[in-house]
């Protein structure tokens, strides 16, 4: 039996539940964190299904595949014919995103067992320690009988850094056991072309969806000020517009920027639309120079040294690529996705434009082939819209570089970085939410042409505002 056999067929019980911690969640899983002292778990993230209060869980390791998304994934056959919805995330991390965004930036992780006791246990434990309103929303599902145990990335280089440290000690050398690291959503880095927007959509054209989407959220109370951020900055490969990126995201974090020390959330929220990160708070400013001042850079230097990393690394060009799959916009896939459940179409049984009619008749007539096909990278697309990206950074040692690492050097500062960067949240996208986001984006499209006309326009964050959480629904 393999390591990798052995450790799938690992039974997490529940005297094991006091070893986990909660370190965050979003609409579908909660992540925990090791405290213990099991050796092949220091340095892990435990990422645990939910289910929605009133909800039923799911019996035998969550929900499997519809026919149809058999349909659409038929040549991977670990994704195909899954026994679990983690064997079918697993398979999609490892044989769609790990191709294209490539191996060295991507974790898939691997299943563990997990019992029912275990969960439970886990479950009383951490009640206290969720946000609320994510309490009265969901629970773990605790008929799961597998999780996924990944590395956590906020902490990863001090893990590299053990055996050193542990010579440092004995030699009487300073160590450098500190690590900081930087979780960003950059969100949708491209304007949509596709000839299948509706002209009365054409402001798709030359607004970002994020940007559409910061005004319905304002209005529906989920953040105080818009933010300054815009993903074209992110993804220009321009060193210039990145930095004025991520300066923005530190102004207005919502749920697109986090700081971790050592593996610490120090800045930026727990995840969801109620988890408030002011800048001004708390002198939670403050708190986030001294700490980072700590490790011998200024609040200044440090969104210096993450912008230089994402410019040196050109990491975000796959990232982009890999978005733009999704070649005909949701205004033309919705009518591809009809197609595959063989329904008949929403969208056109409500339209009465003759020429849009006879476009989208088009898309109907494509055969079922082409319309998995367009589905597929449609689904891709929108993973790659609302993953994560994690880097993580240590100072070098004496000018060296660690081998496993990256290194940036910050001239500013004439000092040298190692870095490691890994694409988080690649979760398989449900066929069956075609139609919610349609008709999201429409939603978004339309109420932001409603407010562009209104006069006292929500102002925008760029100034150091308080910011609040996003939505869980993609941007």
């Amino acid at each position: 039996m393999s390591h990798l056999q052995q450790e799938q067929l690992m039974l997490v019980r529940a005297d094991d539940a006091k070893d986990w911690f909660y370190k965050g969640e979003g609409a579908a899983n909660i992540v925990l964190g090791y405290c213990g002292s099991a050796l092949f778990l220091v340095g892990k993230v435990l990422r645990i299904q939910k289910v929605a209060k009133g909800g039923s869980p799911s019996p035998n390791g969550c929900l499997y595949l519809s026919d149809h998304e058999r349909l659409i994934w038929k040549d991977i056959g670990e994704l195909a014919e899954p026994t679990s919805k983690d064997v079918a995330a697993t398979a999609f991390i490892d044989h769609v995103m790990r191709n294209l965004l490539g191996s060295k930036h991507i974790d898939a992780g691997i299943l563990v067992h997990v019992s029912k006791k275990f969960l439970e246990a886990v479950e009383g434990n951490i009640k206290s320690q969720r946000p609320p309103w994510r309490v009265d929303a969901s629970k773990i599902d605790v008929l799961c009988e597998s999780a996924f145990l990944i590395s956590d990335h906020s902490i990863i280089i001090v893990l590299n850094s053990i055996l050193h440290d542990a010579l440092s000690t004995i030699s009487g050398t300073p160590k450098h056991d500190f690590c900081i690291a930087v979780e960003i959503k950059p969100k949708c880095g491209f304007l949509p072309s596709s000839e299948y927007i509706a002209e009365k959509n054409a402001v798709k054209r030359h607004v970002t969806r994020f940007k559409m989407h910061q005004f319905l959220k304002f209005h529906q109370g989920e953040i105080s000020q818009i933010s300054g951020y815009d993903p074209l900055d992110l993804f220009s490969g321009l060193k210039d517009r990145i930095h004025l990126a991520i300066t923005a995201l530190f102004a207005s974090p919502q749920n697109n920027f986090r700081i971790f020390l050592n593996g610490s959330l120090i800045f930026g929220g727990l995840g969801g639309s109620m988890d408030n990160t002011d800048v001004r708070s708390h002198k939670s400013g403050e708190a986030i120079a001294d700490l980072i001042s700590a490790c011998g850079l200024q609040l200044g230097s440090f969104l210096e040294l993450v912008s230089e990393a994402i410019f040196g690394s050109g990491i975000l060009d796959r990232l982009l690529a890999t978005q733009q799959l999704d070649v005909l916009d949701i205004e033309g896939a919705i009518h591809v996705y009809y197609n595959i459940i063989s329904q008949p179409c929403v969208v056109c049984k409500n339209l009465s434009d003759a020429e849009l009619l006879h476009r989208y008749s088009l898309l109907h007539s494509l055969s079922l082939e082409d319309s998995l096909k367009i589905v597929r990278e449609y689904l891709i697309a929108a993973t790659a819209k609302d993953c994560s990206l994690m880097i993580s950074f240590s100072r070098t040692a004496d000018g060296r570089n660690a081998s496993d690492c990256n290194s940036v050097v910050l001239k500013s500062l004439n000092q040298s970085y190692n870095y490691k960067a890994y694409f988080i949240d690649l979760d398989l996208k449900p066929l069956e939410k075609m139609a919610y986001y349609y008709k999201l984006d429409q939603k978004i499209v339309n109420f932001y042409k409603m407010n562009d006309k209104m006069e006292g326009k929500p102002s925008i964050s760029g100034s150091g505002g308080p910011p609040g959480e996003a939505l869980d629904a993609s941007s």
